[in-house]
């Protein structure tokens, strides 16, 4: 490509170009992008378009598919058991509020801007080229090793839905590789490339079999929820088994409360991967403060109703903090098991759901982050045809393959956490210069400003692990920036595919409104 040519044509060339990364940063690393460019310049080094052919059912669809998936199977029982007893009702409150004041935010960045990249473009016309490409180099690596263990636990939940005591014999064991890294998952990989056919397919029809999957999901869900409250007792709220332990609705105290607003938090994970469906929507003022606000307020409502559910089912120290609902079931007589068959049945429709969700975002933001050339603009590539990022697709559904007997836990997702704090502070940057005549964030800057307060306050809940993992990726996507990403965008400067502009460049645009393209 031709935007590679200087730095990469040859050895001696690289050599070169990394005895100049010094000034090479300082050009590029806080370069600016804009509105327009991300609009209009930038989207044009993918060639065709994206078809607009998306309404706010289907941002809901996707919203509610890529939250409601089986990790609050999961969560509920670990955030009662561990951190919060029976008030774990007001720590899905809590983080179900956090969210939807960070979907304002992120509701507001893409009105303004309805391209593919999310919280990549959002940054990236910000805070410029190296902080949108570590964020989005953590957002990928999120969704790569998510996607892996949830296909795995597809398996698992399948085998519970077909009541076999030991989910294993659905694997393939490859003696002679390590344990847990020896279990070959075919149904998983199967599962995953069926999902990428449809998603490269049609974003549309995509958007089709996530509502049929959805809607069967939230349907077990009520299943779940009304016979919870059918066979629980209301004493559960206030009563442990065991009297020697706390008792009332608060045993952790409103420390646990926010402990497990920590831990559930990530549960809500997903709604960013529907701001990059923006480019592929009809409607963008309209659809998408919808289909973003409304699938997190819908998702909050279903998990506070769970965990009651669970709550009034058995007392805080009985909860299994792994299968909470299942093992629930599994107590007492023979004749309530069989909804526990039942749970794994919709566990299975949640995985499936909440990983098309992913792979559709994980998809565009790739794509996006290929348009700014700092990866090979390869992966920028639409379909002429089917009109969706073919190329970023199929090399991330590859990679995710790649980790499928990885084990990674839960909260890596943290990546996705720490990266949603910068773009709420973005935002307030961006409220403050001139108005566009485009949907805001109401009560500004106060919205913003209490977002970043409740967020700060949970990731203090989390353990140095979390932290631990964090900076590694982080360092591993510097090291990458440095060795490749800056230099072959400082090619694409030079041939006149980027500009190299500072933040006084963005109030210019932001004066001139006129110059950013309707949609």
């Amino acid at each position: 490509m031709g935007s590679h040519s200087s730095s990469f044509s040859s050895f001696q060339s690289y050599f070169r170009a990394l005895s100049d990364t010094p000034n090479r940063l300082l050009r590029r690393a806080c370069s600016v992008s804009t509105s327009f460019e991300e609009m209009s310049q930038a989207r044009e080094r993918s060639g065709s378009n994206m078809r607009r052919s998306l309404r706010w059912y289907d941002l809901v669809g996707f919203g509610v598919g890529g939250m409601v998936g089986a990790g609050v199977f999961v969560t509920t029982g670990r955030a009662s058991r561990l951190y919060a007893g029976p008030a774990v009702v007001l720590s899905y409150a809590i983080a179900g509020l956090c969210a939807l004041l960070s979907a304002f935010c992120y509701t507001e960045f893409a009105v303004d801007m309805p391209v593919a990249g999310g919280a990549f473009s959002y940054i990236r016309v910000t805070f410029g080229e190296f902080f949108a490409f570590i964020t989005g180099a953590n957002l990928i690596i999120d969704y790569v090793l998510s996607n892996a263990a949830v296909a795995r636990g597809f398996t698992a939940y399948l085998g519970t839905a077909l009541g076999l005591s030991n989910h294993t014999h659905l694997r393939f064991t490859i003696h002679g590789l390590p344990k847990g890294y020896n279990e070959m998952d075919l149904i998983a990989v199967a599962v995953v490339l069926l999902l990428t056919l449809v998603i490269c397919y049609s974003t549309k029809e995509s958007s089709w079999v996530n509502m049929v999957l959805t809607l069967l999901h939230i349907l077990f869900i009520v299943f779940v929820i009304v016979m919870g409250f059918s066979r629980g007792e209301w004493k559960n709220f206030t009563e442990p088994a065991n009297p020697k332990n706390a008792g009332g609705f608060f045993p952790f105290g409103v420390s646990g409360v926010f402990n497990g607003a920590a831990m559930v938090y990530l549960s809500y994970i997903g709604y960013d991967a529907v701001s990059t469906m923006a480019e592929e929507v009809r409607n963008p003022v309209k659809d998408i403060p919808i289909g973003v606000s409304g699938s997190v307020i819908l998702v909050t409502v279903l998990y506070c109703l769970m965990a009651a559910s669970m709550s009034a089912l058995l007392p805080y120290d009985m909860i299994d903090a792994e299968a909470p609902f299942s093992g629930a079931f599994k107590e007492g007589s023979s004749r309530w098991r069989w909804v526990s068959n039942m749970i794994g049945v919709g566990a299975s429709f949640g995985i499936l759901t909440s990983l098309l969700v992913a792979m559709l975002g994980q998809a565009r933001y790739m794509c996006v982050i290929g348009r700014s050339c700092v990866v090979p603009s390869w992966f920028a590539r639409i379909h002429p045809s089917t009109s969706t990022p073919v190329n970023a697709s199929v090399f991330l559904v590859h990679v995710s393959n790649s980790r499928r007997q990885a084990n990674p836990k839960p909260s890596c997702s943290v990546l996705a956490l720490l990266s949603l704090l910068a773009f709420y502070n973005y935002s307030i940057s961006w409220s403050s210069g001139p108005k566009t005549g485009v949907l805001g964030v109401p009560l500004m800057p106060w919205i913003p400003s209490i977002s970043i307060f409740l967020n700060i306050f949970l990731l203090g809940s989390l353990d140095r692990p979390s932290y631990v993992r964090f900076g590694f990726f982080s360092g591993l996507a510097v090291l990458v920036y440095i060795l490749y990403s800056v230099h072959s965008s400082f090619d694409a400067e030079k041939d006149g595919a980027l500009s190299q502009k500072t933040g006084e460049s963005i109030k210019e645009s932001v004066d001139n409104p006129d110059d950013i393209p309707k949609v």
